[in-house]
């Protein structure tokens, strides 16, 4: 429900602090906090200034003073803080112009909201994220030039079931098998219900949480779908609260694509709807798995634009620990009604509102406000210039023959093929100017020179397994 800035302004005279947020160019939440007296009608007209040149992807020394207007729809009183405290998103403004500042996510999720209105195809879009995560115990990591390792625990992990330096339970969840047995196997029933909690405290409607298909205390929560951008600011509350309630447990939690070396990685299924005038553009009873011409178009887009698509889906090295052909991944370029190997996917449903497409390659180690519009704009692109996305592919695609498998293409390989594919197709992106060349040139120059290029340059421990004795 939308909130206006006197409702805001009186919620915030029920507590001590307000807290003031907006997300960086890879999508973490940055914030500062205020006395609740300074929030008054006129601070969300005026604002409160910033250094941009800190903040990753944003200004340079020169010219760094920036300015965050608070969005009132955004405001909840956080169910994690220990001292009562408002949060409110913000967007950030130029503080001369007071224009839109270009490289804001939160702006690029505006436009995007924004072009789908203006193309006619729709007036609504809806977006439902699947993230899933893990909970560990302990975890321990460092990198050094002589020395690299990572540590991770959990007490559900496979590998505890013989440890004996205290009392040990057995029953720990062994690879691929954590969905989804009962407590006392999986030990996180009550944590997640506390996040749900937490989640529905600040707002988020919520319809479901389980644990996942790895050991280790992989889990998920289900959230109900809404458009765009409020589910942007949806998944980064989703990720704070987790951590948040994770921590308040004494245990951590991480959205890290893949953590574990021979079990599942997380990813974050992103569904996606097109409405216009209350009805869902993508139903038709007649098509194939209940779709319409326009929801096989919005398909196409997706699988042309998929390589360039996952330099802002998947957007990290460690993206593609878990994007590999031949294990259960979705890396091929291919769409089908129940499949999951396929990277789109049509959920069986008889109900005409559920009807929606399954973009299986995402995860959330991603921007979510650049993640959710960049899939948008490539689905409008295939609608809009009648894309064919060809047959669909009812097969196990992980059991087709040598031949058949040649036929069917795959997502590329690494962070650094996704980047050369976003440079050498954005065009889509461009349109009504929802990305802008400098936004994904800065993004690019960003992702190699602080994730690629630190990556390519360590060996990595296992490398010594390999090659110490060469």
């Amino acid at each position: 429900m939308a909130k206006t800035v006197q409702e805001v302004v009186a919620l915030g005279k029920s507590v001590p602090m307000v807290d003031l947020r907006f997300v960086d160019l890879p999508g973490t939440w940055q914030h500062f906090t205020i006395p609740a007296h300074r929030l008054t009608e006129d601070f969300f007209k005026e604002g409160i200034p910033f250094d941009g040149s800190s903040i990753r992807g944003f200004q340079e020394i020169h010219e760094s003073d920036m300015l965050l207007i608070p969005d009132p729809d955004t405001a909840f009183i956080d169910p994690v803080a220990e001292i009562p405290t408002l949060v409110i998103s913000c967007d950030v403004h130029d503080p001369i112009t007071l224009e839109s500042y270009l490289r804001d996510p939160r702006y690029v999720a505006r436009k995007a909201e924004a072009y789908v209105k203006s193309t006619g195809i729709a007036d609504t879009i809806y977006i439902g994220p699947e993230a899933e995560f893990f909970i560990f115990d302990n975890v321990r990591y460092s990198n050094n030039t002589y020395e690299a390792y990572y540590h991770i625990d959990s007490e559900e992990g496979w590998w505890n079931s013989g440890r004996d330096d205290r009392p040990n339970f057995g029953g720990q969840i062994s690879p691929k098998r954590g969905y989804f047995p009962v407590p006392p196997a999986d030990t996180l029933q009550t944590i997640r219900s506390k996040i749900v909690m937490a989640l529905e405290t600040a707002g988020v409607p919520m319809e479901i949480h389980h644990h996942e298909v790895a050991t280790a205390g992989q889990c998920e929560l289900g959230m109900r779908f809404s458009t765009l951008l409020r589910m942007a600011d949806q998944l980064m509350l989703y990720k704070y609260i987790v951590k948040n309630v994770s921590r308040q447990n004494g245990k951590t939690a991480t959205f890290m694509p893949k953590p574990l070396f021979g079990d599942n990685g997380s990813g974050m299924h992103v569904h996606s709807s097109l409405w216009k005038d209350g009805a869902n553009v993508f139903y038709d009873e007649a098509g194939y798995a209940g779709l319409s011409q326009t929801a096989k178009y919005y398909i196409g887009g997706l699988l042309r634009h998929a390589p360039a698509l996952l330099a802002l889906t998947s957007p990290t090295t460690n993206s593609f620990r878990r994007l590999v052909p031949g294990f259960e991944a979705p890396v091929n370029l291919a769409y089908s009604q129940r499949n999951r190997s396929a990277i789109c996917r049509i959920p069986v449903t008889k109900s005409i509102s559920a009807k929606r497409v399954e973009f299986r390659a995402p995860d959330a180690s991603s921007n979510p406000y650049l993640a959710f519009s960049a899939i948008v704009m490539a689905g409008l692109d295939g609608v809009m210039n009648k894309i064919d996305p060809g047959n669909p592919s009812d097969k196990d695609l992980y059991e087709l023959s040598g031949e058949e498998k040649k036929l069917i293409k795959q997502v590329p390989a690494s962070l650094d093929a996704v980047l050369n594919a976003l440079e050498a197709d954005h065009d889509f992106l461009l349109k009504g100017d929802v990305f802008t060349e400098d936004f994904l040139e800065t993004y690019i120059e960003y992702k190699r020179e602080f994730e690629i290029d630190p990556v390519r340059l360590r060996p990595t421990p296992y490398e010594f397994s390999l090659h110490f004795d060469c």
